[in-house]
C-alpha cells in the first residue's frame, strides 16, 4: 500500500485531500499544529491513517515529522504540501513576527517538507510531490501582498524542483485554489460569498472537493508525465 503525507490536513482543504486519497487506496499520513482533536476525529473515519504533530515553519520539527512518518509507515510515496496561514492587512500595517511569521509558514514550510521528501524519494528513485500555492500567488491580491508573495514563492519553487528531482524519477506540481468554501472565508457575509460566486465564471465558490479531486489526479498514473505544472482551479475567477 502507498503512503501520502499531507501537511495541514486537520480541516478544510487538507482534511478533503485526506479523505480522497484514502478512498483511493492511500495510507494517510497527516499532520496537524494545533488541532489534535480534528485531525484524530479524522482519522477515525479513514482507514490506514495516523496523525503526527508538525509546525511546518520548523526545520527541526518537519525533520522530526519525516523520521516518526518513515518509522510508523515505512516509506513515503506521496507528499502534499498544504499547511498554511493567512493575512489580510496592508504591509505598512504588519509586524516583523508577522511578516516572518507568515513566509515561515507558507513558503519555507513547503521547502523545509520537499528537502526530507526529497531526500527519501531520491534513494527510491520515485514519488510524487503536490505544494498548495493559491490564485493571489498568480496574479497577487492587495492586504495579502505577503502571502501573495509566499504563495507565488511555492510556483517557482514547483518548477524548480520538477527540473531538480525530474531525473530521478519524482514528479513535482502544484496546484492553486480560488475562492473555496472554508472556515477561512467565515468572516465573509452571504451577500460577500454571492458577489464572489457571481464574479466566478462558472457561478459558484469553490469546495474541498474540488481540490482534492485534483490532488488525487496529480498523484495518480494518469498524470505520469505531468511535472513542474501549477494548475489553477478556481472556477476561472482569476481569468
Amino acid at each position: 500500500m502507498k503512503t501520502v503525507l499531507i501537511t495541514g490536513a486537520s480541516g478544510g482543504i487538507g482534511a478533503a485531500i485526506a479523505t480522497q486519497l484514502s478512498q483511493a487506496g492511500y495510507a494517510v499520513a497527516l499532520t496537524y499544529n494545533k488541532n489534535k482533536e480534528n485531525a484524530e476525529k479524522l482519522c477515525t473515519r479513514l482507514n490506514n491513517a495516523q496523525a503526527f504533530h508538525c509546525d511546518i515553519s520548523s526545520f527541526a520539527s518537519v525533520e522530526k515529522l519525516y523520521s516518526d512518518v518513515i518509522n510508523a509507515f515505512g516509506h513515503i510515496d506521496a507528499v502534499v504540501n498544504n499547511a498554511g496561514a493567512a493575512f489580510t492587512g496592508l504591509v505598512q500595517d504588519m509586524t516583523e513576527a508577522e511578516i516572518i511569521s507568515l513566509v515561515n509558514t507558507d513558503l519555507n514550510g513547503v521547502i523545509y517538507s520537499t528537502k526530507f521528501a526529497a531526500d527519501h524519494m531520491v534513494k527510491n528513485h520515485t514519488g510524487v510531490i503536490v505544494n498548495i500555492s493559491s490564485i493571489w500567488g498568480v496574479v497577487g491580491a492587495s492586504c495579502e501582498a505577503v502571502y501573495s508573495a509566499a504563495k507565488g514563492g511555492v510556483i517557482t519553487f514547483t518548477k524548480a524542483m520538477a527540473k531538480e528531482l525530474g531525473y530521478s524519477g519524482i514528479r513535482v506540481n502544484c496546484v492553486s485554489p480560488g475562492v473555496i468554501k472554508t472556515p477561512m472565508l467565515d468572516c465573509y457575509s452571504a451577500d460577500d460569498l454571492q458577489a464572489l460566486a457571481d464574479e466566478t465564471p462558472l457561478g459558484r465558490i469553490g469546495t474541498p472537493q474540488d481540490v482534492a479531486k485534483t490532488v488525487k489526479f496529480l498523484i495518480s498514473d494518469d498524470a505520469a508525465f505531468i511535472t513542474g505544472q501549477n494548475l489553477v482551479v478556481d472556477g476561472g475567477i482569476s481569468l
